[in-house]
């Protein structure tokens, strides 16, 4: 495997491949690093390795941090990952863009993922790393969709599971998670105290926390997204991509998985700039995006208080690098109210099918927001990143719509109804007043 050893990403000092995820000289983040030296082959053997690999994110097993196991028929570690991961629909979204008054709209919608949500290929390569260390528990801090997905990895690959939550988490994605037999933690606080406790009993179990001491392996999982955007694009990278901003990981592992891929020459024309990258937060839980309007360096810790619970972290990890990213890579970070994130949600669902939870409602209104101010140029080709099924977030749309209640007769049904249908498909605006407003 291409993957050598862990790595500083402040300082640059150097660890091995265990479970570290802080630098013990500066307390910088570790990062895993890598030799595609090793790879040895052209770009073309690359694409067929990548093309004959399996429909899941081990397709792109070169690329990320598992070095031993038992390898599948290909050689590879592909088939023993449990659940299969990722290799999720790019839907051409034209009704969105016609809407937003754009050329080309993407939809990546990682809700097709078994836990329907995009925590499924972090998940997926921290259970492979935990595993190979020889972890037995399975652990998390959680906002509900790493939750969901630890607690089915952990199911399906026989090891015992402890999530913790805060205590005021959305009733759906609670159930969704205590189903798979894991033991559900509610902490009452937010989730920088849950991730406060999780720190504390790491250091004094031998568990394999996903998003703490294996951090370095499933912060790269998120990667596999921007891999799965370029090949479905023809191996060609967008011109930008709207991306919503918890801790930030995901927001930059994206845009670290296209640059490596462009130095690779696997990508378009190593000469062209890598995608805008414009972030998404919800007003009420926004350090970054505040941050970024200030012109700060460093994002000030606030206290949450938004229906977006997924992406509340008030004290994000990655926050920084985020900063860097946005205004590198001449893109942005937005933050949108409550109102709009429902808005957002609304216009998703009326102008593509696709029903997102309430981190695909910030995405959408954060692109909504970039096209109504001219920020998106007619001819880019864009990727909105949604990271949630709809059915997780129920409470966030109730009140949203009508229902008309009618006797079984047609004759009231034509009172009620007299001129209905025809007319929808020859419109590209949303029909709900909410996503009208």
């Amino acid at each position: 495997m291409a993957v050598t050893h862990l790595q500083c990403k402040a300082c640059k000092a150097e660890y091995p491949l265990e479970a570290k995820y802080v630098c013990e000289r500066c307390f910088g983040p570790l990062e895993a690093a890598y030799d595609y030296s090793r790879l040895g082959e052209d770009v073309a053997g690359l694409r067929r390795r990548i093309q004959g690999g399996p429909q899941n994110i081990w397709r792109y097993a070169d690329f990320l941090p598992t070095v031993g196991g038992q390898p599948g028929p290909s050689g590879r570690l592909a088939s023993r990952a449990g659940l299969p991961a990722g290799c999720t629909p790019l839907i051409r979204a034209d009704r969105l863009a016609r809407h937003l008054g754009l050329r080309e709209v993407w939809v990546k919608n990682d809700a097709a993922n078994p836990t329907h949500s995009f925590k499924d290929r972090v998940v997926s390569v921290a259970s492979v790393r935990a595993r190979e260390l020889g972890f037995e528990v399975l652990a998390c801090a959680s906002t509900g969709n790493l939750a969901n997905s630890v607690a089915a990895h952990a199911a399906a690959l026989g090891l015992e599971s402890y999530v913790l939550i805060p205590a005021d988490l959305e009733e759906q994605k609670i159930l969704a998670t205590g189903i798979y037999g894991t033991k559900v933690v509610a902490v009452d606080g937010d989730y920088d105290d849950v991730n406060r406790l999780c720190t504390e009993i790491s250091a004094e179990r031998d568990w394999a926390f996903v998003n703490i001491n294996l951090r370095p392996y499933y912060a790269e999982g998120s990667k596999t997204l921007a891999y799965e955007i370029a090949e479905q694009l023809g191996w060609e990278l967008p011109d930008r991509c709207v991306v919503p901003i918890a801790s930030g990981s995901l927001y930059t592992k994206l845009a670290k998985g296209f640059e490596e891929w462009r130095e690779l020459g696997l990508v378009g024309d190593p000469a062209r700039p890598l995608p805008r990258m414009n972030g998404a937060q919800a007003e009420g839980c926004a350090p970054v995006a505040n941050a970024y309007a200030a012109g700060a360096e460093v994002c000030q810790p606030v206290k949450a208080k938004t229906i977006a619970k997924s992406l509340a972290i008030g004290s994000p990890a990655d926050g920084p690098y985020a900063l860097d990213l946005a205004r590198e890579s001449g893109g942005g970070i937005d933050s949108v109210t409550d109102e709009e994130i429902r808005q957002g949600i609304a216009l998703l669902a009326q102008t593509t099918g696709i029903f997102t939870e309430t981190a695909g409602g910030v995405t959408t209104a954060v692109l909504a927001k970039l096209a109504q101010r001219g920020d998106i140029d007619p001819d880019e080709r864009v990727v909105l990143v949604i990271t949630g099924e709809g059915l997780k977030t129920l409470d966030a749309v109730q009140g949203t719509f009508q229902t008309t209640q009618i006797t079984p007769s047609y004759e009231q049904f034509e009172a009620v109804f007299p001129e209905a249908g025809g007319d929808r498909a020859a419109t590209d605006a949303p029909t709900s007043a909410l996503a009208l407003r």
